[in-house]
């Protein structure tokens, strides 16, 4: 990768769903590379004990409140990154939900809030973010999308249609950005373990079966997530783009 290893400083990078999980070890991995951090999610407190770890680490770092399901909230998220750090170089779209539900059992309100958070949230966010993004010589689109976008289950069905979605969204952003020199890249994580699988992995009959199904027989872990995210960032990653990537421990080439 970059001999230097502060590789992004100067950059801003803005990361949704970033006060925990993957997006929280993302915005630790890509902060210590030098990028100043604009970390977007719901919950105040979390976005409060992201910032602290931030700071510790010697970041340059804001928290914004932000529902990506909700376009006036999105568009101010957009201006006021800029306000405070006058650009934005990188931007991941991490923010995400999930309902397990047979698909025909969904209610309407269950299906519109899947789809507006995991699909109108990343064209949302590339919406009002990516033209403050273009004409800097240098961009990434990181899209957090799931093994669900390569295969479904049982009661996976509407989550994983909205991460096929992402993955198609993703081709064409790439391509559309390509004179800008933005690069757009989906990232498939396979089982991770976050707060939000703890309760999963305390289960010992769905942990079991969660390492029985991963022929690695482990779960991932967030910062392997972010080491590639951190890669996608730097130049030794130009050439990639309108790709998928799987970090799955093996689960989908079976």
């Amino acid at each position: 990768m970059e001999a230097n290893p502060k590789f992004l400083n100067g950059r801003v990078a803005v990361i949704t769903g970033g006060n925990r999980g993957i997006g929280r070890a993302t915005a630790l991995a890509l902060a210590g590379a030098g990028a100043k951090i604009a970390i977007a999610g719901r919950n105040q407190e979390k976005i409060n004990e992201t910032l602290a770890l931030l700071k510790e680490a010697g970041a340059e770092a804001a928290g914004f409140v932000c529902d990506v399901r909700e376009e006036a909230q999105v568009k101010k998220l957009a201006a006021d990154v800029v306000a405070r750090f006058g650009a934005v170089h990188i931007l991941m779209n991490n923010a995400g939900t999930a309902i397990r539900k047979n698909v025909i059992d969904f209610t309407m309100d269950e299906w519109r809030m899947l789809t507006d958070t995991n699909i109108t949230g990343v064209w949302l966010c590339c919406k009002y973010f990516v033209p403050h993004m273009k004409g800097r010589g240098y961009g990434r689109i990181i899209n957090l999308t799931s093994i669900m976008a390569h295969v479904s289950s049982t009661g996976r069905g509407v989550y994983s249609a909205t991460k096929h979605a992402v993955a198609g969204l993703t081709k064409a952003l790439a391509l559309e950005l390509i004179e800008d020199k933005i690069t757009c890249v989906a990232i498939s994580p396979g089982f991770i373990a976050t707060d939000l699988t703890a309760p999963l992995r305390a289960d010992p009959a769905k942990n079991q079966g969660i390492l029985d199904q991963t022929p690695m027989h482990r779960w991932g872990e967030a910062d392997e997530i972010a080491s590639l995210a951190l890669y996608i960032c730097s130049n030794s990653a130009a050439f990639m783009t309108g790709n998928d990537v799987l970090m799955d421990g093996g689960f989908c080439a079976q």
